[in-house]
């Protein structure tokens, strides 16, 4: 539609306004075809009651065919990486960056947030180590795609890593805090109902001599032992302290959560839910986090002789099944199991083995040394047969125990939601094996750390980009199935997803349009994220 020049200024505003959003909607539907058109396509070359010719494999190959080197089309693997560093601009990360953080005193030629994101992009790009990041140098396509001429080696961004002290890298896990608070208040109001915040700590070990800060831990093994506090809503990293590789899991758990409590209720959080294992009941803090009516917490507690004999003289009408949710549900029928080879084994070479028969749930007040107040212990009895070549010999019991002041769920409720903060650990195994976030590859315990923060960006990112996407309108029930995929993808299928990506790049006049070249199912998602940040 036209502008008519002769309308006032207000008219043709909306007039350009209104002209945008039709252009919109018809890339839009333009789109739309475009991505059904590709899924029928797929449909066909997978519909069994089509099947080629099974008298030769499959597997033919194309025929005749070489390689050569295009000059003028220029792309790209890492389609999705313009992308993400939109998400970053988008999100204001960038410029928090740049204007809070000065580890810089000239940039020759790169900024602080060029630095930090430089680590971020090499995890992205399934980098997994510092010496990868040549090989992004080194592609100009990818550099085209960031509208970058060139971005830091391998050695300057070590170097910057040994700017950091504690204090510069605590700043920047500020400048993060600062932005996902702002992405939980776009949330929906059921979001903030409550942030379960879980913690743990992780050894990082090396085989180098002469990293400032190392220590030999309990297991022998040299390096450092990091703590992590992670939100389990959105599985993000919340904070990451590096310590020596001597140190208790504990210490400096509570200073930790302090920050990241003030941080959730900050962001809108209505209520917090604190766990960790026994290491982290750390009874000198119980009482001041229960003052503050908004937070609970659940922590594992150890099996001392004391509450073994409080569990063990209960009457017997206190115990009642503990009887867990099945890990799946059967949506067709059940399947006959297959033989148990390793049962077979075990029993055919007479090994000793034990055996769960069955768990009990009961509770009792317990008021530890160092709290003022007595709390709800939950006592878990564990039946456990000892059995050898297949012969029952004799049973015994196993306690386990979480404290709480969670006065209102039942027991039951109270086990697994403590049995679930063992999905920290599978956030842990992300980091080491997926961004590698948790490694040690400098020469200091400050400058690991640093490497540590700015390579969980990349995790982070995962998290931001989902929680970026909206879920309002006719398709909200779709869009939150979208985002909570999102948020539980691992890291390595994020990558195949919404990162490799086969772009080719293509200048216009005002612009740069990037051309995908594959397609995947979840590429709906990909381009929802595109159309969010108005790319």
């Amino acid at each position: 539609m036209k502008i008519n020049l002769h309308q006032k200024p207000a008219a043709r505003k909306r007039q350009k306004r209104l002209n945008r959003n039709n252009a919109s909607r018809k890339r839009h539907r333009i789109l739309r075809k475009k991505l059904d058109a590709r899924k029928r396509a797929v449909r066909r070359r997978l519909d069994k009651t089509k099947l080629p010719d099974s008298s030769t494999p499959i597997l033919h190959g194309c025929g005749n065919f070489h390689f050569e080197l295009n000059e003028r089309i220029n792309g790209s693997a890492f389609g999705g990486i313009p992308l993400l560093h939109k998400l970053a601009q988008d999100i204001g990360l960038l410029d928090a960056i740049d204007q809070r953080l000065h580890l810089l005193k000239l940039h020759l030629p790169y900024s602080d947030s060029d630095h930090v994101f430089n680590f971020a992009i090499n995890a992205l790009c399934n980098g997994s180590c510092l010496q990868d990041i040549e090989l992004r140098r080194n592609d100009p396509a990818f550099l085209d795609a960031l509208g970058a001429q060139r971005i830091p080696d391998p050695t300057t961004a070590g170097d910057y890593c040994r700017r950091f002290s504690a204090d510069h890298v605590n700043l920047l896990q500020d400048i993060y805090d600062d932005i996902r608070v702002e992405l939980w208040k776009q949330q929906p109001i059921d979001f903030l109902h409550q942030a379960r915040i879980d913690v743990d700590g992780s050894l990082v070990g090396t085989n180098a001599e002469c990293k400032k800060g190392m220590d030999i831990a309990y297991n022998g093994v040299w390096g450092y032992h990091p703590l992590l506090v992670s939100l389990a809503n959105t599985r993000e990293v919340l904070r990451i302290i590096n310590r020596s590789g001597n140190r208790p899991s504990h210490e400096g758990a509570a200073a930790a959560l302090d920050r990241v409590i003030a941080t959730c209720f900050r962001g809108g959080f209505r209520n917090v839910l604190l766990r960790g294992d026994t290491d982290f009941s750390q009874t000198e803090h119980l009482d001041r986090w229960h003052a503050d009516a908004r937070i609970r917490f659940i922590f594992g507690y150890d099996s001392m002789p004391n509450l073994r004999t409080l569990a063990a003289h209960l009457p017997d009408d206190s115990w009642t099944k503990l009887k867990r949710p099945p890990r799946y549900t059967i949506e067709t029928k059940p399947r006959q199991k297959p033989d148990n080879v390793k049962q077979e084994i075990v029993i055919e070479r007479g090994y000793e083995v034990l055996r769960l028969k069955y768990e009990d749930v009961a509770e009792f007040n317990y008021q530890p040394t160092a709290c003022k107040q007595a709390y709800r212990m939950i006592a878990v009895r564990k039946n456990i047969s000892t059995e050898k070549g297949g012969v029952w010999l004799f049973d015994q019991y196993r306690y386990f125990f979480y404290i709480t002041n969670d006065w209102t769920s039942t027991p039951e409720e109270i086990v697994f939601l403590a049995n679930d903060r063992c999905n920290q650990e599978n956030l842990i195994e992300q980091l080491k094996n997926g961004p590698r976030a948790l490694h040690a590859p400098l020469n200091s315990l400050e400058s690991n750390w640093a490497y540590m923060v700015m390579t969980a960006l990349a995790w982070n990112l995962k998290a931001w980009a989902a929680l970026r996407l909206p879920e309002t309108g006719r398709w909200h029930e779709k869009h939150h199935a979208e985002k909570s995929w999102l948020l539980g993808l691992e890291f390595k299928a994020f990558l195949q997803v919404m990162v490799t990506i086969p772009c080719q790049m293509v200048r216009q006049a005002r612009r740069v349009v990037f051309r995908v070249l594959s397609y995947h199912p979840h590429l709906p998602t990909f381009f929802r994220l595109a159309e969010t940040l108005n790319c």
